[in-house]
């Protein structure tokens, strides 16, 4: 399952998810950190077929966590060029154009 949480901002939706198992947690590798914060990613918990249908509203995409990053991949989303790896975890962000 993948948490999914919309942001509403002038001109753009942005979409912030992440794996369930992940949500609160903190990564650190390669001189760089990310913490998967209840507030950005905590939205609704979702399927990832629902996560796919609400990514269409989206206009910036921010994504954490391997199984979240592997279905946006394969759903022809994001580029596998295009993501980093923080502490072992997958991390993509998308501005849709």
């Amino acid at each position: 399952m993948i948490f999914v949480r919309m942001h509403r901002h002038p001109g753009e939706m942005i979409l912030a998810a992440c794996d369930e198992e992940i949500l609160g947690e903190t990564f650190r590798g390669g001189g760089a950190k990310i913490t998967v914060s209840r507030t950005f990613y905590g939205g609704d918990l979702v399927s990832e077929d629902v996560f796919i249908e609400r990514t269409k509203s989206a206009s910036i995409m921010n994504l954490v966590g391997n199984a979240v990053v592997n279905r946006a991949i394969a759903a022809g989303l994001v580029s596998e060029e295009s993501v980093i790896v923080i502490g072992g975890v997958k991390h993509a962000q998308v501005v849709m154009m």
